[in-house]
């Protein structure tokens, strides 16, 4: 059965999770938490560090080292590997036990992930996956947009799935004014999309609508993707394109799609119905919203 896994993202580092259906919890890479507290990128010195640190809370009699668990986590080259994980309870024990002055605030960043209206939001966007509701999804068109926004922030924004009526802007550019939007979402309904030049076209006119106060890029990248499947065949494998590269991509692309028609077509996959990679692009596609 395949593993569904997750990828959190701590000052732009990648803590991996597996979730175990048995217990119904998740349980967090070790390494990746250990590499993310003390700022390290050299693997060899994260794993020399666990190993030191669980040497000495062994002696001390620690329960953390009795509640360390082992799965397989898929590494960076692509295979899976035995590595050491912790549930919840387990990452805050091991946070508290290293020495850093990092480890206060990814103990504040890990605690109010799940419970933030992003952490709530990506949880019913995992569910998507299992509950059908992706068949029911109009395919390119406005309503199908207000149904995926609806669902992801439905509970969370009084506003989830409802087309904006006023005026917004982010960065000093102004998204379509809100007395034109009803107008310009018929236009982007009309406009073709049964090619991937054609989809890219329409995925950049709908984000420079930008049609809810909340949520466009999240709920727009989910709609693009189910869009390129049914049209092409393909979907975007999202881990394949660096978060800076988007941003800065989509900042252009009202003028100039290019860049972005360039990052996209290079991170196309044909793995439509592979859960992993629908997993895996949730978490990209969250994290492209974290603030630096």
């Amino acid at each position: 059965m395949p593993q569904k896994i997750s990828i959190r993202f701590y000052d732009n580092r990648e803590v991996r999770a597996v979730w175990d259906d048995e217990h119904s919890k998740w349980w967090f890479s070790v390494l990746d938490i250990v590499a993310a507290i003390n700022g390290q990128d050299d693997y060899t010195r994260t794993r020399n560090y666990w190993k030191y640190l669980k040497t000495k809370l062994r002696k001390q009699g620690s329960e953390l080292v009795s509640v360390t668990n082992q799965l397989k986590l898929r590494a960076a080259d692509g295979k899976r590997y035995m590595t050491d994980v912790l549930d919840y309870d387990g990452v805050m024990l091991l946070a508290k036990n290293i020495p850093n002055t990092n480890a206060a605030r990814f103990v504040h960043w890990f605690a109010a992930d799940s419970d933030s209206i992003d952490g709530k939001s990506r949880e019913k966007a995992y569910a998507l996956w299992a509950s059908g509701m992706m068949e029911n999804i109009e395919i390119g068109t406005t309503r199908g947009l207000q149904q995926i926004h609806a669902y992801l922030f439905g509970g969370l924004y009084d506003f989830a799935g409802q087309i904006r009526n006023v005026t917004i802007s982010k960065g000093g550019f102004t998204f379509c004014r809100a007395r034109y939007l009803h107008q310009a979402l018929r236009d982007i309904d009309r406009m073709p999309d049964d090619s991937f030049d054609e989809i890219v076209a329409k995925y950049v006119e709908m984000n420079v609508a930008h049609p809810f106060m909340e949520g466009n890029g999240r709920s727009t990248r989910l709609w693009l993707d189910l869009l390129l499947k049914s049209r092409i065949g393909r979907c975007v494998d999202w881990s394949q394109i660096a978060k800076h590269d988007y941003l800065n991509a989509m900042v252009l692309s009202a003028t100039d799609p290019a860049m972005l028609h360039s990052l996209l077509q290079g991170a196309l996959t044909d793995k439509i119905d592979d859960r992993e990679t629908f997993m895996k692009g949730i978490d990209y596609s969250y994290y492209y919203e974290q603030n630096d």
